[in-house]
């Protein structure tokens, strides 16, 4: 077990250190190439933070044929990332709490992420085979429709609204071609890491009897979120606040397309039929704390009452409420 658990540890520092590292040249090469901060930040930057978790699921899919650890491991990570606005509203001043910094627009892609969680959770509790390829599901092939659909409507609702981009501070001397090699290399990194992150979950969900399903949804999908935690904090750190939210609510619309990539390798059966009716909580969880997250958006508190505000506060016990339900089912 303790082999497991080191090797768990290990994989879970070097995707952290790498993420913080891919998320800076990513950042260099909208710099360089004079790409907008908003549509890089909402598809370059998202995708490249949940880098791991497409690696992890297509392991856990293709390698392990483990239903239960790709879609907790997906699942799990959208409710981290809501869980990480959290941990970014404890670094922010306190008459200046997280959501009071950050745009409106993000209302959009955290409703769009609402629909698109709310497609997984029907797609696992209904019994019926709704196919319309070969082994792959209508609802999984449904996620890539939608988060498609979104990208356009959220791209074109910046066009209809700019935003004004914060003067960057990471500038480089690098030529583009340095930048994207550098790019290159730390994404292979993750991808390596990444691929092999599931046999040690695998190993910790046996040797301690939690299950696959508590397994994916807490230790793999915290380890996955790690690049999200990086790029976050050093965004607050920053003052950019807009481009930290921005970045995880992202990431939230690029996950649940990640489940439509994992059930094409998931030549076993079809995914979210095969995987426990546990994640409908974390799912209905999820849709719980973007609502929050959105109210919070749309009538941000005006200081924090104690460490945090209340809405941020909120996230963080519906966070923590799953994660207990989740380890009773387990038991």
């Amino acid at each position: 077990m303790w082999f497991d658990v080191l090797g768990f540890l290990v994989c879970a520092v070097i995707i952290f250190f790498s993420g913080k590292k891919l998320s800076f040249y990513g950042d260099q090469i909208a710099e360089v190439t004079g790409m907008g901060k908003a549509w890089v930040g909402l598809i370059l930057m998202a995708a490249v933070t949940s880098l791991p978790e497409m690696m992890v699921g297509i392991s856990s899919s293709m390698v392990l044929e483990s239903a239960d650890l790709a879609v907790g491991d997906i699942i799990g990570s959208c409710a981290f990332n809501l869980g990480i606005l959290t941990l970014m509203d404890l670094f922010t001043p306190k008459d200046k709490p997280l959501f009071q910094n950050v745009s409106q627009s993000h209302i959009l892609a955290a409703s769009f992420g609402i629909i698109l969680i709310g497609m997984a959770g029907l797609g696992i509790y209904l019994n019926e085979n709704f196919v319309l390829i070969p082994s792959i599901g209508l609802f999984a092939l449904s996620f890539a429709v939608v988060y498609l659909i979104s990208v356009r409507t959220i791209y074109r609702y910046q066009k209809v609204h700019p935003q004004i981009q914060p003067v960057s501070t990471t500038t480089t001397h690098l030529s583009l071609k340095k930048i994207i090699l550098m790019y290159c290399f730390f994404a292979l990194i993750i991808i390596v890491t990444a691929f092999a992150l599931p046999h040690f979950a695998e190993g910790i969900a046996q040797k301690t009897g939690l299950g696959q399903t508590f397994v994916g949804t807490l230790f793999l999908a915290i380890s996955t979120s790690l690049p999200e935690i990086a790029v976050s904090l050093a965004a607050v750190r920053m003052g950019s606040t807009d481009m930290a939210v921005g970045n995880l609510l992202g990431s939230n619309l690029f996950n649940p397309f990640i489940l439509f990539l994992d059930d094409i390798f998931y030549t076993k059966g079809y995914l979210l039929k095969d995987a426990s009716d546990s994640h409908i909580v974390s799912i209905f969880f999820v849709i719980l704390m973007s609502c929050v997250a959105i109210i919070g958006v749309m009538f941000p508190q005006k200081e924090k009452k104690i460490f945090m505000a209340a809405d941020t506060l909120v996230i963080f016990i519906f966070y923590t409420i799953n994660m207990i339900i989740l380890y009773q089912l387990s038991r």
